[in-house]
C-alpha cells in the first residue's frame, strides 16, 4: 500500500474519488487516495518526472491485462505530475476518433485535453494568455517602454520560438495572428485562429488569412506544433507536459495498413523523444500484454519491438521500474480485498455512522464480496476491481450509511446483470444468463 497517502482528506477529494467509484469508472483526481501496491514505483517514476522538469524528455509505456489498472496508475502518475506543475493530457486512441497514425488529430486531442492543476480541459486558451503575460512582464522587466511593449513582445516571441519556427513556422504566426486579434478586441477571430492552433479542422478561411496561415494541420507539422505548446508550457510557468495515449492496443483491430503506419508513427514518436526535440515531455502509452508481444501489434514492426525490448522474464517483485517498459500485475484475491479496505476506509472517514461502516463491512465481509465478484467473472478476479468497487460503494457502503437497519450479510445478495458489464466483463461470465448472477454472500 502506497505510504505518501495523506492522513486527512478533504471532503470534496473524498466526494469525487467516491462518486467516481460509485459510477464504476477511474476517479479524474484523488487517486493518492486509493493507490495500493503502487509506492515500489514511486521512487523511478518521480526521478524522471523530475529530470523532465529539468528538460529531459521521457517515454515509457505500461503493460497490463484489461483490469490490472492501467487507468488508474496513468491518473495516479498523471497527478505526481500535476503536483511538480506539469500540464496534463489523456487521450484515448480509437480507429475511428483518434487513430494513431494521423498524428494532427492525436495532437487535436492533446489539446482538447489539456488539464493543468489551474484549469480543466481544454486549457490552451488559459496557457497561451499566460505565455503572453510573462513575455510583457520578461518586456518590461528587461527596461521596455509601454509604448514600445509590443514591439519588444514580439522579439521575445520570435526569439523564445526560433527553434519551432524551423519546422513549424505557422505556429509563430497563429500566435502573432491571436494575440493582433485580441487587441483588436476581435473575439471571433482571435477563438478561430486559437483553435486552428490547437489544431482544429475547418476554421474559416477569413481568420487563417488574418493570421497569414493556410490549410490545416498535417501529419508532420503536428510534431512541429507539439514542440511549440512544449515552449509556450515552459515559458508560462509550467515544468512540463505529462501524454497519455491510451489503449494502444486498439491498433490490433484496425486494416493492416493503417496499423502499419500507426505502429510506425509510435516509432517514430519514440525515437523523436529520445533524440532530444521534445524537452519537458512524459510520453505515455498504455496496452495489453498481447499488443506488445504478439504478431498483430509492436512485434509486427522490428524497429518498434527492439525500442520497446523488456526483460520479463524474472520474477515480476525484480521488474525494473527505470526500463520503457512497465508490468502492472493484476489483483489476486488478496490485493483486490485489500483495495477494498482502503475505499471502506475513505468512505467512512466521511460518513455519517464511520463504525457502522466499518462494523457491518468488516474486512471478512470485503474479502468475500471480493470473492463473489470475481467468481460472477469465471474466477477472474484480475478484471474484478471495476464491478466490484462499484458494488461495494453503490450497493453496499451507501446503504450502510442511509439505513439504519441494513446489515449487507442479511439484506443484500450480490447480483450482476449483463447490462452493467463491459465487454471484456460479459464475455467472462459465461454463466451469466438473462435474468444476472444470484451469488449469496
Amino acid at each position: 500500500m502506497s505510504t505518501s497517502r495523506p492522513s486527512v482528506v478533504s471532503a470534496a477529494r473524498r466526494r469525487t474519488a467516491i462518486d467516481a467509484l460509485r459510477r464504476g469508472a477511474v476517479p479524474e483526481n484523488g487517486l493518492d487516495l486509493l493507490a495500493t501496491g503502487l509506492d515500489r514505483f514511486e521512487s523511478a517514476l518521480d526521478a524522471e518526472l523530475d529530470a523532465v522538469a529539468s528538460g529531459a524528455s521521457v517515454f515509457k509505456a505500461v503493460r497490463g491485462e484489461y483490469g490490472s489498472g492501467k487507468t488508474f496508475f496513468t491518473r495516479w502518475l498523471g497527478e505526481r505530475a500535476k503536483q511538480r506543475n506539469f500540464a496534463v493530457s489523456e487521450i484515448q486512441i480509437s480507429e475511428t476518433e483518434t487513430p494513431l497514425h494521423k498524428l494532427e488529430t492525436v495532437y487535436r486531442r492533446l489539446t482538447e485535453r489539456l488539464a493543468t492543476s489551474s484549469f480543466p480541459p481544454s486549457a490552451l486558451r488559459p496557457v497561451v494568455d499566460a505565455w503572453f503575460y510573462a513575455l510583457e512582464e520578461d518586456a518590461l522587466a528587461a527596461g521596455a517602454e509601454e509604448q514600445d511593449l509590443d514591439g519588444e513582445v514580439e522579439k521575445l516571441l520570435a526569439a523564445r520560438l526560433t527553434e519551432v519556427s524551423r519546422h513549424a513556422p505557422s505556429f509563430a504566426a497563429a500566435l502573432r495572428g491571436y494575440r493582433s486579434a485580441m487587441a483588436e478586441g476581435d473575439e471571433a477571430t482571435a477563438a478561430a485562429v486559437l483553435a486552428w492552433l490547437g489544431g482544429q479542422p475547418h476554421v474559416a478561411a477569413a481568420a487563417r488569412r488574418s493570421a497569414g496561415v493556410r490549410g490545416d494541420l498535417d501529419h508532420f507539422g503536428a510534431l512541429g506544433f507539439l514542440q511549440g505548446l512544449l515552449t509556450v508550457l515552459q515559458d508560462s510557468g509550467h515544468r512540463g507536459l505529462f501524454v497519455v495515449l491510451d489503449e494502444v492496443e486498439t491498433l490490433q483491430r484496425v486494416r493492416s495498413d493503417a496499423r502499419d503506419k500507426a505502429l510506425n508513427a509510435l516509432r517514430q514518436l519514440i525515437d523523436e523523444v529520445h533524440s532530444g526535440r521534445f524537452p519537458g515531455l512524459y510520453l505515455v502509452i498504455t496496452g495489453t500484454p498481447a499488443f506488445f508481444d504478439g504478431q498483430q501489434g509492436v512485434q509486427r514492426l522490428a524497429p518498434l519491438a527492439q525500442r520497446l525490448a523488456t526483460d520479463f522474464t524474472t520474477d515480476p517483485r525484480f521488474d525494473n521500474p527505470r526500463a520503457v517498459q512497465l508490468r502492472l500485475p493484476g489483483f489476486t484475491q488478496e490485493t483486490l480485498a485489500g483495495l477494498g479496505v482502503t475505499i471502506r476506509d475513505l468512505y467512512a472517514s466521511g460518513a455519517s455512522a464511520p463504525d457502522r461502516i466499518t462494523s457491518l463491512a468488516d474486512d471478512a465481509y470485503i474479502a468475500d464480496l471480493a470473492r463473489a465478484v470475481g467468481g460472477s467473472l469465471g474466477g477472474k478476479v484480475g478484471v474484478a476491481p471495476r464491478l466490484f468497487l462499484k458494488k461495494l460503494v453503490g450497493d453496499v457502503l451507501d446503504r450502510i450509511d442511509q439505513f439504519e437497519d441494513f446489515d449487507p450479510r442479511q439484506h443484500y445478495r450480490l447480483t450482476v446483470t449483463a447490462t452493467e458489464l463491459t465487454d471484456v466483463e460479459r464475455n467472462l461470465a459465461a454463466a451469466a444468463s438473462a435474468d444476472g448472477i444470484d451469488l449469496e454472500l
